[in-house]
């Protein structure tokens, strides 16, 4: 097992991977105590059976330069293969600002090709390869060296068995024609919004039972600070304080040092330093909010009158669909989704793109009256009326 630990050998390798369609990525990291991926091990393998053909990067070890690696994502002639790329892409965008191009998800793709929902590598290789993957290190302290030989071996299974996933997925995609369909997926992982987070806009995370004005301005105070400071001193949101001990500082407004020690869920920590002088100015400014500056929690959906009748038939025609089409169901349409459109609600996901053709013209005809659902056998079938 090939380790690459410097600039010069990843460079060499990133040119290798060049001469090739593609080349399998994974990453392992470490995230309960901070607020950033830390990344400690890249994974990488190209076609062939070679033991340079697949290799471990460490970049942990010393001054390497990740550079070589971000040249070969803005590659377009090598497509870069992940599973499950959400975790993976926002490392490589908040430490690299870059995202690799073209991306190929493989659990994306596998349920496009009606695999299920949100199926697992593991699933995959066995259905695929035809091969087992051994996840005893997956829950292991990838920062701690060196690394085993059972670590090294089930991290780099992570991208060899990767390369056959692959390449069945896409000659399946290419066969019917879907590859839009992933592509069209795809643009929302490697698009910057989806892993900016906008401290203004971190109170929309927070699950509250009452959306009374005064009470969401002081949460969306509470949570921006808490936003701003974990990111600032690079910890998780829990350990500045949890939702719970937010709502609980909402509703008692503490104004002073002696209020916080009354409090019932936070953390030790919080009650007295930045912590504590942050919670006291955050809820100073929520109660001092002008009530046109209220933060109002979308409540347009809770408003729509749902014909519970018609939102069952949507999930019986939704269950015939993606039946035929071979696509994982939720990949298609949700359950709120299907209750806002049977509310009449038409600014749905599930009403674009190829959603649209597999499922939402039908899913319309179906609300104005004008198809009908008939069982034939084992089989729900459509029928003009």
């Amino acid at each position: 097992m090939i380790t690459i630990t410097t600039t010069e050998e990843l460079a060499a390798f990133c040119e290798q991977a060049r001469a090739h369609p593609y080349v399998t990525i994974d990453t392992e990291f470490l995230r309960e105590r901070t607020y950033y991926s830390r990344l400690c091990l890249i994974q990488m393998a190209v076609p062939g059976n070679d033991e340079g053909d697949a290799v471990l990067v460490d970049p942990l070890s010393g001054d390497m330069s990740l550079e070589p690696l971000y040249d070969l994502f803005r590659d377009p002639g090598v497509v870069k293969v992940f599973h499950a790329a959400r975790q993976d892409l926002e490392i490589f965008f908040v430490e690299g600002d870059v995202f690799p191009v073209p991306l190929f998800d493989t659990q994306v793709a596998a349920m496009v090709c009606g695999f299920g929902e949100q199926v697992g590598y593991e699933t995959l290789v066995r259905k695929i390869a035809h091969a087992a993957v051994d996840k005893t290190s997956r829950f292991t302290d990838w920062s701690r060296r060196p690394l085993s030989d059972a670590q090294k071996t089930y991290a780099l299974a992570d991208v060899t068995h990767l390369r056959d996933v692959y390449e069945h997925l896409a000659a399946q995609l290419k066969k019917s024609g879907r590859q839009e369909w992933v592509e069209e997926e795809l643009s929302v992982l490697t698009d910057p919004a989806t892993y900016t987070v906008v401290p203004d806009e971190a109170w929309r995370r927070v699950k509250t039972r009452t959306n009374s004005g005064r009470f969401m301005a002081i949460v969306k105070e509470l949570a921006k600070f808490r936003e701003v400071h974990a990111r600032d001193n690079n910890v998780p949101r829990s350990r500045v304080y949890k939702d719970d001990a937010m709502l609980e500082l909402a509703s008692t407004k503490p104004t002073s040092a002696q209020d916080l020690g009354r409090s019932r869920l936070l953390l030790r920590e919080a009650r007295r330093g930045d912590i504590a002088d942050g919670i006291l100015a955050a809820v100073a400014a929520g109660q001092a909010a002008e009530p046109g500056s209220f933060p109002k929690p979308d409540t347009s959906r809770d408003k729509l009158q749902v014909n519970p009748a018609l939102s069952d038939l949507l999930r019986v025609l939704l269950k015939a669909k993606s039946d035929k089409a071979g696509v994982a169901a939720k990949l298609i349409a949700t359950a709120s989704d299907l209750d806002a459109i049977a509310g009449g609600e038409r600014d749905v996901s599930a009403l674009k793109g190829w959603r649209r053709k597999v499922f939402g013209e039908d899913a319309l005809k179906l609300c104005e009256g004008k198809v009908g659902l008939v069982v034939k056998g084992q089989s729900v079938e459509v029928f003009a009326i």
